[in-house]
């Protein structure tokens, strides 16, 4: 495919990063500066879906339990906790967000920024009261990405970063990354990874490749597939349903406000499925199964400069479904 295809849309947007692959070619990659292209930068939230990949492969190695298993096994004191719902959520409710903690991912005493002011991250998150019945209700928590950050450590017995660079990263030729900790040294959960573009590419062609690279399963096919399977609806202004730490929605002609008249009603382009990893300040993973495509956005602006969150659904999906 001509990569002059892609829409000219990208460069005016001023992306620090733009990469589109199909069928595990790139057929597109647009980068501000050569910067971009070879200094790792920070890709906040989408740290949630690596953290995701890596709950998968202790699955797989039988490091972890089921998703069924309560958190409890892993945190007895949640046995003695006046609230009894708290010793019973599962793993399956960390992962897509529906614990029912009282959180508010972005201010107030129950946030993401006061927990990080805290001494013990894993304890804040576990000490807050809970606002829903586990299971019932999708609140965005970055809590409990950390939780799963200590669960996972607990259970392999290394930290983080080091499973990741064994099980993961070192497969994947990933060489460049930073990571964050908190202060008892376990790896930031739900941010504080430093990537390069194209190694986050790899990380979703691993996925669109339902877990198999060079010939060899990372993750296994069925915990690919169920990590990225709607579970629970979103709480708006967000749309679509969450996952094990991916975000999931369908581009639909029909249910997308359009603006590119070039896009015709008569073509009858079919609903698409895709699931993303969403970082705060424009990052964004995108894997399109029936498209075999995945991309990357990234970027560092200011507020008042970012572009919207929906180029990719909104901008780039039509122009390449009519082209694939």
């Amino acid at each position: 495919m001509n990569p002059s295809t892609i829409p000219s849309i990208i460069p005016p947007l001023d992306l620090r990063s733009c990469l589109v692959s199909v069928r595990g070619e790139t057929i597109y990659e647009h980068y501000r500066n050569q910067e971009a292209a070879t200094h790792i930068a920070k890709i906040n939230s989408c740290t949630k879906s690596v953290l995701s990949a890596l709950i998968c492969i202790a699955m797989d190695q039988g490091m972890l339990p089921d998703a069924s298993t309560p958190i409890s096994t892993f945190f007895p004191q949640l046995l003695s906790d006046p609230d009894p719902r708290k010793a019973e959520i599962t793993l399956d409710q960390l992962l897509t967000m529906s614990a029912g903690f009282n959180w508010d991912e972005f201010g107030g005493q129950n946030s993401f920024p006061r927990m990080t002011r805290t001494d013990h991250w894993v304890n804040f998150a576990l000490e807050q009261r809970l606002s829903h019945s586990p299971g019932t209700h999708m609140e965005y928590n970055s809590g409990v990405s950390q939780i799963l950050a200590a669960i996972l450590k607990q259970n392999t017995g290394m930290s983080v970063a080091d499973f990741a660079e064994r099980h993961l990263f070192a497969p994947l030729g990933i060489h460049e990354y930073q990571w964050e900790s908190d202060p008892q040294g376990i790896h930031t959960g739900g941010f504080g990874l430093k990537m390069l573009p194209g190694d986050l590419l790899k990380f979703g062609q691993l996925f669109l490749q339902k877990g198999m690279w060079n010939d060899q399963p990372l993750i296994s096919s069925d915990l690919v597939i169920r990590s990225t399977q709607p579970a629970i609806t979103v709480t708006p202004p967000n749309h679509g349903s969450y996952a094990w730490h991916w975000w999931v929605d369908v581009y639909s002609e029909e249910t997308t406000a359009l603006s590119d008249a070039s896009i015709s009603s008569e073509q009858n382009q079919p609903s698409l499925g895709y699931y993303y990893a969403r970082g705060f300040g424009g990052q964004f993973v995108y894997i399109v199964p029936s498209l075999e495509l995945v991309a990357v956005l990234t970027n560092d602006k200011r507020k008042k400069e970012k572009p919207p969150l929906d180029v990719f659904p909104k901008q780039i999906v039509p122009q390449l479904a009519k082209l694939l």
